[in-house]
């Protein structure tokens, strides 16, 4: 791997939007629902797909800002091989503006403003393989914006027997996720909160796609995934919010989807907001589980009870975690010790 200054790579999800007086063409990206349309030598809202003599490409192709091993449950997922470690990289840029980015120093950041790797899809593999990695994670920033880097690797992953996680706001056009998600095994959807009036607000973006993502992961893919929701003073920890929130899941996911409802603390352009206080978070898990909700998880607070897998039939402790440390696990097979029963998921 080595450092480079200029990367392109013909980009997918796109078409001729118009022509501008000076013969130029404007872009129409289909790849997530912003479908920004972009002049000649401009980018789209995500800073790394350009328009370049009428073409797509994407810059962040093979430019990793950086990899790290990590939990897995550090994604968050419980239900997917728990106790593991994880191969983990994003890029510069994202498809949303949440004003209270917790990496916001890569995912609000252009390419020529952060050290990038270079780094071809097969080497991306190696590394897993290298030391050890059962999976691969595309997270930081949204792994939808450099969605052709992320099916090349995936593919040769699969190939080679290595799991595939996306960590992502669900912001993703439909007819381009088929192609995105063709390899992925599991995913983290970050449902950031459950009115319009947040996601127009405070992440420039809008709810109605996520949440069609979601059902659309249910019902039509074969994709692993958990949701997480993080909390943030007055802004979207309303116990009602909450309550319509888990009422959704339960109507259009089942009772079987694990929930993480993780604490803010104060970053990006939302240093005024004070940390989540650790009742908000074990309170909003009490509803989920009192609403019919099997899997609740807390994160972002020390609160083993809150990070430990239970049978929801016999109650026996199954994983037992200390933030994302697991410190037990007892699921061989993906079933309860005690009285059998199927714990979904994906186990070692």
């Amino acid at each position: 791997m080595s450092v480079e200054t200029e990367k392109y790579y013909p980009a997918r999800w796109w078409e001729t939007a118009e022509n501008t007086s000076d013969g130029k063409s404007k872009i129409l990206c289909t790849l997530c629902p912003r479908y920004c349309k972009i002049g000649e030598g401009q980018s789209g809202f995500c800073f790394i797909r350009q328009n370049i003599d009428g073409k797509l490409y994407s810059t962040g192709y093979g430019r990793p800002t950086g990899f790290a091993i990590d939990p897995v449950e550090k994604k968050p997922l419980n239900h997917f091989l728990p106790g593991t470690h994880i191969l983990s990289f994003g890029t510069a840029g994202c498809n949303l503006g949440c004003r209270f980015c917790q990496n916001w120093s890569i995912s609000k950041a252009r390419l020529d403003t952060v050290d990038a790797l270079f780094a071809e899809p097969d080497e991306v593999v190696s590394l897993a393989k290298k030391y050890h990695l059962p999976s691969i994670a595309y997270t930081y920033n949204d792994p939808v914006i450099y969605a052709e880097y992320v099916v090349d690797i995936s593919k040769i992953a699969r190939e080679e027997g290595i799991k595939n996680v996306m960590v992502t706001a669900g912001y993703i056009d439909k007819n381009a996720r088929k192609d995105v998600y063709k390899y992925i095994d599991a995913a983290n959807v970050d449902l950031k909160a459950f009115t319009e009036t947040f996601y127009h607000k405070v992440t420039f973006a809008h709810l109605d796609p996520v949440l069609d993502t979601l059902k659309w992961l249910k019902y039509e893919t074969g994709v692993w995934f958990e949701i997480t929701n993080l909390m943030i003073p007055d802004e979207n920890d309303a116990p009602e919010e909450t309550k319509q929130m888990c009422e959704w899941i339960l109507e259009n996911l089942g009772d079987e989807v694990p929930l993480h409802f993780t604490a803010f603390h104060p970053d990006f352009k939302m240093m005024d907001k004070p940390r989540t206080p650790s009742a908000t978070i074990i309170n909003a898990r009490k509803i989920a589980l009192s609403l019919g909700i099997k899997y609740c998880y807390v994160g972002n607070i020390h609160d083993i009870e809150g990070q430990t897998t239970y049978c929801p039939n016999c109650k026996t402790k199954l994983i037992k975690r200390d933030w994302h440390s697991v410190l037990m696990d007892e699921i061989p097979d993906g079933k309860c010790t005690k009285c059998g029963t199927v714990i979904p998921g994906v186990y070692c």
